[in-house]
């Protein structure tokens, strides 16, 4: 209870001070008048404070957190900015100042950004969304998923859900972070460092994208953070492993070494593993993981991580592995996982749509989750459930 009365002290304290420089910004008004000597004071029985009080009930709050984050929050929303304006949970779009690195298009590659000042800790989410590895495919990407390979109808705000969501009751391990959401328009798994050619028709920059959005948070307040935590889902998942350590070697390079990188890969583990049953090679979908890869690599003019790219010297589609290339990892990373993902099982060509699974499929599938799992036996920090799904870190 000790805890509880001085919490209340310090909301009270806070409280007191912003209602009495609200009072003061009231009054003074947009035009002030010049100021009278004030009249001697009187004192009067009935007096009555009109000052707003937002009561607050702390008994038994170890019994009704949920009641009690609902009553600082709306404490905070009537303190915020002293008037009757709602929070701004929303993140605000930016394009690159280096105009040069683009979408798959050519259109100009960005982040949503929310700051969250006097926070010295950054979240930069790299969004996933499959890939394309050749001209045919990217131009039937390009037709029906626009929005993954070009910036020109991104929306100018988005809000951020699960680990990028500002509710302390959401997310609370990082709700007041800075937070950086990097749409997905490379189609390359983050790992492309070429310009658009008459060859290819498209640009392939996602290690680029990567590189140039952290130079530009520089000038927004990341050379002061402590920490910063690289983090996608799905391709954006592998992205991270094959970025998280560029990213730490350009601050370092850039005389940033006292941020701490590290990084968070969600459903970005995959195997390249024997398919359920091949299929003739169309897309991404249809294709072994393995070539696809191997395709798309020269497509893109992939980068890896250098110490990845030594180990597997000619066969650099290996880094996109997890398995293969977190060994070459130096910064932490903190793997998500789940056993059966339904992107893996697709690519495998097991087709779970609601009819009964065959008896060859389920052993198939039983045999996955043990491959799987047997993967991470050398991972320090992950999170590995035995279910069917894919993605979690930005769920509600």
């Amino acid at each position: 209870m000790t805890a509880v009365r001085m919490v209340s002290s310090v909301l009270l304290l806070v409280l007191m001070q912003s209602g009495a420089l609200c009072a003061r910004r009231f009054r003074g008004g947009r035009n002030p008048q010049p100021r009278r000597a004030p009249p001697p004071p009187t004192y009067r029985a009935d007096r009555v404070d009109t000052t707003e009080s937002f009561p607050l009930d702390f008994t038994a709050v170890e019994e009704n957190m949920d009641n009690f984050m609902t009553q600082v929050k709306n404490l905070a929303q009537s303190l915020y900015p002293c008037s009757a304006q709602k929070l701004d949970y929303d993140m605000k779009l930016n394009f690159l100042e280096n105009t040069s690195v683009t979408c798959n298009d050519g259109s100009p590659a960005g982040y949503y950004l929310k700051e969250s000042r006097g926070s010295r800790r950054w979240l930069i989410f790299l969004e996933g969304g499959w890939y394309c590895f050749n001209k045919e495919n990217c131009d039937s990407r390009y037709e029906t998923m626009r929005r993954l390979m070009s910036s020109s109808k991104w929306p100018q705000t988005k809000t951020g859900t699960g680990i990028l969501s500002p509710l302390p009751e959401e997310n609370p391990h990082w709700w007041n972070a800075n937070m950086v959401f990097i749409p997905y328009c490379s189609s390359d798994v983050w790992s492309g460092a070429t310009a658009k050619t008459e060859q290819s028709g498209y640009a392939f920059m996602g290690s680029l994208i990567i590189q140039e959005v952290v130079k530009d948070l520089l000038n927004k307040g990341l050379d002061n953070a402590k920490v910063l935590l690289l983090a996608g889902s799905s391709a954006g998942g592998t992205g991270v492993l094959l970025n998280v350590d560029h990213v730490a070697e350009l601050l370092e390079g850039l005389g940033h070494t006292g941020i701490q990188v590290r990084g968070l890969s969600d459903s970005g583990w995959f195997l390249d593993n024997k398919q359920y049953h091949c299929t003739e090679c169309v897309d991404a979908v249809s294709c072994a993981p393995t070539e696809t890869i191997k395709r798309g690599i020269k497509y893109w003019g992939g980068v890896v991580p250098e110490r990845c790219r030594q180990t597997h010297e000619g066969e650099e589609w290996n880094c996109f592995f997890g398995y293969r290339v977190f060994p070459s990892i130096k910064s932490p990373v903190f793997v998500v996982q789940w056993l059966f993902d339904e992107a893996q099982l697709t690519v495998d060509n097991i087709q779970l749509t609601g009819q009964p699974v065959q008896e060859g499929q389920w052993r198939y599938i039983q045999n996955l989750g043990i491959e799987l799992r047997n993967t991470l036996k050398d991972v320090p920090a992950m999170f590995a459930p035995s279910c069917l799904s894919h993605e979690v870190i930005t769920r509600k």
